[in-house]
């Protein structure tokens, strides 16, 4: 068992790790979207091409994402930082708030991301107090635009001179 000095070690140091911010979304078994915000999203294989992410088994959304068998994660651009806060809430109807359409593949797709893949579940991996999903790539889309990033509870673009 973890104690709590810890644990606040812990969240402190990944706190101040700086990562991206995505959306990932699916329908539920009505074909309703659901989504939410991650930070957890990483590359994990050129070939197949498949990418991670993981979901707290408190999140009122993990069984239709267990469910589905699909899901899309959305790599936001540096303009999107309220879709963390509308993606973040509870009890909030997120898909009124954005602009969105499903796919062909019948999967909602957030738009202005930066990059989107739609990936049916490859495999998930139970670890503890989460569940990993990794998703076989099956369609994608980039556009030429700079992330959002994630650092110490805050969002944001890429500062001015980070490439200089």
């Amino acid at each position: 068992m973890l104690n709590k000095a810890d644990e606040h070690l812990f969240k402190a140091a990944l706190g101040n790790y700086p990562t991206g911010v995505a959306i990932v979304t699916t329908v539920d078994s009505e074909g309703h979207p659901v989504g939410l915000t991650i930070n957890s999203f990483t590359s994990l294989s050129m070939d197949p091409l498949l990418v991670l992410w993981s979901i707290d088994h408190k999140s009122s959304s993990i069984h239709t994402f267990k469910e589905t068998g699909k899901f899309v994660v959305h790599l936001l651009a540096e303009d999107q930082n309220e879709l963390v806060r509308i993606f973040s809430k509870k009890d909030l109807d997120r898909f009124s708030e954005i602009n969105w359409s499903f796919s062909t593949n019948q999967l909602p797709i957030i738009e202005g991301a930066f990059a989107v893949f739609e990936c049916e579940t490859f495999q998930t991996i139970e670890a503890g107090d989460h569940t990993i999903f990794i998703g076989s790539v099956k369609n994608m889309q980039v556009k030429e635009k700079s992330p959002l990033l994630y650092h110490r509870r805050t969002v944001g673009s890429i500062p001015l001179g980070f490439h200089a």
